[in-house]
This record gives structure tokens, C-alpha cells and sequence, in this order.
């Protein structure tokens, strides 16, 4: 996974009203947990916003109490009006104990579908998969080379060495389908057609 880094400093109390009175400062209240104990913390809220809106899952080297503490993000919240950050979880990593993680799904290759009409549906934009955090990718890749209109590729399909894709094998991925432009292209195709065969017909 990618890295990157955050700074924390210790929450002096716990509850809505404290939590209140950081999120008016800009601060996000959260708490870190993952080795038996809870530690709670605030962080700026711009820092961890731009983490939210970039797609990468990232490794966080998060800086608290003097120490640099190696973890994932399990959880944030986001106010329903204003979509601000309003909790975030942090998950320790510890070595030898594996984690769950949603890592982001992409696409490699060209489908013969599209440069034929037609266009890539996602079903999944990011997969839950369960490793240790060595052997945690960026991301997972979906081979879309073979993928005609129609086709469709599964869980089944993708490998990630070392990892446990939490899903079925036979949930779908990604699926090529057919868009409106092409196919009132062909229904104006088989109408010429059969105005052809009328015309031949009549002679």
C-alpha cells in the first residue's frame, strides 16, 4: 500500500460536547485501537480530507504521543448535509496479525467490446480483502483484454497472492454492455436491411 502521514494529539476529554468544540475548530475527533487499548485523538480536518477524496488506500504513519504508530483507516463518518469528516477510526497494524482492507478495483487492458460500442460497467469500485499489511497491494486489476460485449469478469478471475478476497468467487466485477448509440445503430442497420429485401422483393 501507499504511504502517507498524519499527526494526532491527545483528545483532553471524551464526549459530543468535546467533540463538538473540535469539529468548530476544525479538528476531527478519532481513536486509535488495534492492541488492546483505545486512544483518542484529534487531528485537522484538512489533513485527513485530503486522504478521503484521493481513491488510494494508503499505510498511515500516524504520529502520536511522540511516536510514529503504523495503521490502516477502518472507518470515517461524514456529516450527511455538509460531507465534512466528522469521526475517523484508525486500525494499528500489527505484525504477523492479518487486517481487513477495501482495496480500490481497476481496469488494465482494452476490450474488444468497447472499441466495438460499447462501455465498462463497474460493479465494485473497491474490494474487501483480508492480509497482512506486506502483502496488501495498492490496488487489484481486472485484465479487460478478452472482454467482448456481453462478457463479464468475476472474482474468480482476479488473483491477489497472499490475500483473501472477501467475496464470492462468482460476484461480478466487471461487465461489458452494449449502449444506446450502438444499438440504434444496429436496429438502423437491420431496418436498411429489410428495406433492401422489401425493394428486391418487389422487382
Amino acid at each position: 500500500m501507499k504511504i502517507a502521514s498524519l499527526s494526532g494529539s491527545p483528545r483532553e476529554s471524551v464526549g459530543k460536547k468535546d467533540a463538538s468544540q473540535l469539529r468548530q475548530n476544525y479538528r476531527v475527533p478519532g481513536v486509535m485501537y488495534g492492541t488492546g487499548s483505545q486512544e483518542h485523538f484529534s487531528i485537522p480536518e484538512l489533513e485527513i480530507t485530503k486522504l478521503v477524496v484521493n481513491p488510494d488506500v494508503f499505510q498511515i504513519k500516524f504520529e502520536f504521543n511522540g511516536k510514529t504508530h503504523d495503521c490502516v483507516i477502518q472507518e470515517i463518518q461524514f456529516h450527511p448535509v455538509t460531507d465534512r469528516v466528522i469521526h475517523l477510526d484508525l486500525l494499528q497494524v500489527v505484525e504477523g496479525k492479518p487486517m481487513r482492507v477495501e482495496l480500490p478495483l481497476r481496469t488494465t487492458g482494452v476490450s474488444p467490446g468497447v472499441m466495438n460500442g460499447g462501455r465498462i460497467q463497474m460493479l465494485f469500485r473497491r474490494i474487501p480483502v483480508r492480509g497482512l499489511a506486506v502483502d496488501l497491494p495498492e490496488e487489484i486489476l481486472v485484465n479487460i483484454d478478452s472482454l467482448d460485449i456481453g462478457d463479464n469478469a468475476r472474482v474468480g478471475d482476479i488473483d491477489v497472492p497472499n490475500c483473501e478476497v472477501l467475496l464470492n468467487d462468482s460476484a461480478l466485477l466487471v461487465a461489458v454492455k452494449r449502449t444506446r448509440a450502438a444499438m440504434s445503430a444496429d436496429a438502423e442497420v437491420e431496418e436498411e436491411g429489410q428495406a433492401a429485401a422489401s425493394d428486391d422483393s418487389a422487382a
